[in-house]
């Protein structure tokens, strides 16, 4: 259940006091500041990622934010997921990550989602939503956020990290010239007739997690804020991807990013597919390239 909290459309004194800083961004400004406190943002995940990400977002001022996630906090998830403390072990982590932001910020609205969001569920708070954050820590639930953001037309933002490296995606399905998960890593599959996905494991696909792999804690919370911040650019506008598609990765020892361009691909079973639903012309594919 959601804290009660009323929304209103316009800024309160201290709301004013609170944002203050950011009010000062020729960027954002008190507009701005209104339009995330309108925006409704759906986050897939409160681990490492989802714990950042949901902070930064809270923080700002996004007005609703729902947190789905099945799982309890651990104590070895302290070490990462900041924001839960001892206490929350053993309490579902959407739970608990709701009371923190509602801690955080009493002038936003917070709806935790103790389950596994799939299906008709997923359908159902992603069509509620502006955005989605993926910040879910397995393949099954990547693909089918990336499905249901395909087929919603709403843009999604996506990390990942393992050891010392992390990585972040935007995909804005608004756009016809927009790729997505799948175009980057492809897997075997097919359409049915209800326009749901079957999609099996490429066998080639790089295994490995923080369970098998380790996680340097940092390293996740940079790709979770980032994901905070790519979030606040598309709810204000600030495209400067022109609504293409980059995947960055970042190595956390030498500090260093890598940006590839994300070919469309023509052929896609998702992005493509979805799009011809919608009449979008389809894009022609192009090579990945590095940038500076």
């Amino acid at each position: 259940m959601a804290n009660a909290v009323h929304l209103s459309d316009e800024l309160n004194a201290p709301e004013f006091l609170r944002y203050s800083r950011q009010l000062m961004l020729p960027e954002l400004g008190e507009e701005g500041q209104i339009q995330l406190k309108r925006a409704k943002v759906l986050v897939v995940g409160a681990g490492g990622l989802g714990s950042a990400a949901s902070l930064s977002l809270a923080a700002a001022g996004v007005g609703q934010l729902q947190i789905a996630d099945p799982d309890v906090v651990e104590l070895s998830n302290l070490q990462r997921q900041l924001a839960f403390e001892h206490a929350d072990v053993g309490v579902n982590k959407a739970k608990a990550i709701i009371a923190r932001l509602s801690r955080l910020n009493s002038h936003i609205q917070v709806t935790p989602l103790p389950l596994a969001l799939q299906g008709e569920a997923l359908a159902e708070r992603g069509a509620a939503a502006d955005l989605v954050l993926d910040c879910s820590d397995n393949l099954s639930t990547r693909y089918q956020v990336n499905q249901a953001c395909a087929q919603l037309r709403k843009p999604l933002v996506s990390g990942a990290a393992t050891g010392w490296q992390g990585q972040l995606m935007t995909f804005d399905f608004r756009r016809s010239n927009c790729a997505c998960y799948q175009c980057l890593f492809p897997r075997e599959s097919h359409i049915n007739p209800d326009g749901s996905l079957d999609a099996y494991p490429n066998e080639e696909f790089p295994a490995g997690s923080c369970r098998t792999l380790g996680i340097m804690g940092p390293v996740v919370s940079t790709i979770g804020t980032l994901q905070a911040l790519q979030a606040i650019k598309l709810i204000l506008g600030l495209d400067c991807d022109n609504g293409l598609s980059y995947l960055r990765r970042f190595n956390g020892l030498t500090l260093e990013w890598q940006t590839l361009a994300i070919a469309k691909d023509p052929d896609c079973p998702v992005c493509h597919h979805y799009g011809k639903q919608m009449g979008q012309k389809p894009m022609s594919g192009r090579e990945f390239t590095a940038e500076d």
